[in-house]
């Protein structure tokens, strides 16, 4: 479940939802500060912040925040030897707090203008501040340095806050639509990829095998020319037609991408590369070194692969470098226009923790799942 699914839900519905995100962890958490998910007045849970062992009483807090249309702030503390009610009971150890907001008015305004720009390639650094009566929202371009955007003895008289980046979801292409296509489409679907799957041939390459996927028909040329490759996607060839794979690749080389994946032999890959320097954003062979063997298997290696790259993307860009933390591509990432600041101010009330009460907390820094 990664962002996207909550803003689509938050453009489609006008019930009043309200949105729950983790506000900072100690200790053990089944998800990061950032995470977050939504509770619609109908009773749809959309996402998660704990295994589930939060959710029933979160729906509790999040009507009461509905029916109020304030804010609050709530803390579980799950430690045993802290918390006899939580601790025992769940035994997830660790502490979080957790801030739900009424989805309406302002918030709804910026979440949707989050989504807009999602959907034009941009990345938005959401910051909220708020005191014990209203909430500040403002929306910045993710580019921005978040440290010059106001002066740092502000940022120290107002510890009650959060930043976080929605960035649209990454674009992977699959060339090559066989069985090994399809096996890794059916894992990379449900991990906040958008899948494009692309192949010469029309039969292989259709919405009734790839439903959830954008399907592009055409010559490796074509395809790149339709396609229009940018430095934020990702490029698996496994089409295992050794000229069609190596025009592929041919295309793809001189793009700065995040990572360009190759399904194959070692034997294979020499004879794709003989005449090509490969730059360090090139995996091949493919996936992570677990053992696998057939379709399924090397499709859950890959997912990993993807996983662990782009959180150490991610990690990199919250450092403010920009680097990956688990391979460093040869090539740095574009750039992103700017945009101007989107203020919206809520009024609301702080409530009491439902649980143990919890130091307020800065985050500076939070990325959802792309």
């Amino acid at each position: 479940m990664d962002m996207h699914e909550l803003l689509d839900s938050i453009e489609s519905g006008n019930d009043r939802s309200v949105l729950a995100t983790i506000l900072c962890v100690e200790g053990h958490s089944y998800r990061k500060a950032g995470a977050a998910m939504l509770f619609t007045a109908s009773g749809k849970q959309i996402g998660s912040v704990s295994p589930g062992c939060l959710e029933l009483d979160l729906q509790e807090q999040a009507t009461k925040v509905r029916e109020s249309g304030q804010f609050e702030c709530v803390t579980y503390n799950l430690n045993a030897d802290e918390d006899a009610i939580w601790g025992e009971a769940v035994g997830c150890g660790g502490e979080l707090r957790i801030l739900l907001e009424p989805v309406e008015n302002r918030l709804r305004e910026v979440l949707l203008e989050a989504k807009r720009r999602n959907g034009t390639g941009h990345s938005v650094r959401l910051v909220r501040r708020w005191d014990e009566n209203e909430i500040e929202y403002t929306l910045h371009d993710a580019s921005d340095n978040f440290d010059d955007m106001d002066n740092r003895e502000e940022k120290d008289d107002a510890p009650n806050q959060l930043s976080v980046v929605i960035s649209p979801r990454p674009r992977l292409v699959l060339f090559g639509a066989g069985q090994d296509a399809e096996a890794i489409y059916s894992l990379v679907k449900q991990i906040g990829f958008h899948v494009v799957i692309a192949d010469w041939r029309p039969s292989l390459c259709s919405e009734e095998r790839f439903p959830e996927a954008e399907c592009v028909i055409g010559t490796a040329e074509q395809i790149v020319e339709r396609l229009q490759f940018r430095s934020n996607d990702y490029l698996i060839v496994c089409s295992h037609n050794l000229k069609r794979d190596k025009d592929m690749i041919r295309l793809a080389l001189p793009v700065p991408l995040v990572y360009l994946g190759i399904l194959g032999s070692k034997k294979r890959i020499r004879m794709l590369f003989e005449t090509f320097l490969i730059p360090s954003n090139v995996r091949a062979p493919i996936g992570l070194s677990i053992g696998a063997d057939g379709p399924l298997e090397i499709a859950v290696s890959v997912a990993a692969e993807l996983i662990a790259i782009r959180a150490g993307r991610q990690a990199g860009h919250r450092k403010g470098g920009g680097r990956d933390a688990y391979f460093s591509p040869l090539f740095s990432g574009g750039t992103e226009q700017t945009h101007g600041n989107a203020k919206a101010v809520a009024r609301a009330g702080e409530r009491p923790a439902a649980r143990k009460p919890g130091a307020a907390c800065s985050i500076n820094q939070s990325t959802y799942k792309r």
